[in-house]
């Protein structure tokens, strides 16, 4: 499938930011959905510089009818071939803790799944009247199995997982592709504040390189680094508290989030 109006929700930096400039070039339309307007309009720029026209809008996938009027609209002005629900956050828990901040608990599940929610609901209908599109959701190697250190933000990949795969049974007989990106450590602003080893880490430009490779062919699960992936996939086959036992072991230190919600988004 070859795309030329594309959706990228988180496209600010990280992930986002690097599939905007990959798949930035001539003939191709991007819409670029970030909360950071200084660095959503350096990335727009960028993808300009290289050919793409884009629209960026300072929008925050936590808001459902600001996503929905802002997708719909940009929608009906020229329909979106991909939609990449990418944005995201990252949480855990403090040394010695036993909870995660009910409060960072929140914003991250507002942000993680409800932003994802946010950002599909508004194109399944348009897109399978059209009987054509693809949509593609960011997950996580943390959402194949939980971990002691950041389960709030494992409840929100783990979340991601189930809802694509749900998705995809039903819409694909509609003509529209469902892609899961099942992605392992990508060195990002995000992933720099976590204090850990980090087996088979990439850069943000080979991340993008991968998942724009795999969404062109649609397959349904684009997940790396492979090794990475089969090991975790085997790890759900261990008795669970062998596997705790293991992940006892591992020492990880993932700050706690800042982010937070307003009562309208609870």
């Amino acid at each position: 499938m070859i795309a030329r109006s594309i959706l990228i929700t988180g496209a600010s930096s990280g992930i986002g930011r690097a599939l905007a400039l990959a798949y930035a070039a001539p003939g191709v339309r991007l819409a670029l959905l970030g909360r950071d307007a200084s660095r959503l309009a350096a990335v727009a720029e960028a993808a300009r510089a290289k050919g793409a026209v884009v629209e960026a809008g300072t929008v925050d996938v936590r808001d459902r009818l600001a996503m929905a009027s802002w997708i719909e609209a940009a929608d009906i002005f020229q329909p979106f071939d991909l939609a990449i629900a990418n944005a995201g956050i990252t949480t855990g828990l403090a040394p010695g803790a036993l909870t995660e901040d009910p409060e960072a608990v929140r914003a991250i599940l507002a942000t993680n799944l409800v932003g994802v929610l946010n950002t599909a609901e508004p194109l399944i209908a348009p897109m399978c009247a059209r009987g054509t599109g693809q949509l593609a959701f960011v997950g996580s190697l943390a959402g194949l199995h939980g971990l002691p250190y950041s389960p709030a933000y494992c409840v929100t990949k783990a979340g991601v997982h189930a809802y694509a795969e749900s998705l995809r049974g039903r819409l694909e007989p509609q003509g529209v592709l469902v892609s899961l990106i099942i992605a392992g450590f990508v060195k990002t602003p995000l992933n720099d504040s976590i204090d850990a080893m980090k087996p088979g880490e990439i850069t943000d430009a080979e991340a993008a390189a991968l998942i724009k490779r795999g969404l062109s062919k649609g397959k349904a699960t684009i997940a790396f680094p492979w090794f990475l992936y089969v090991l975790t996939r085997l790890g759900r086959l261990l008795p669970a508290r062998v596997y705790d036992r293991i992940m006892a072991g591992v020492t990880v230190t993932v700050p706690g989030t800042q982010e937070r919600i307003g009562p309208e988004n609870i």
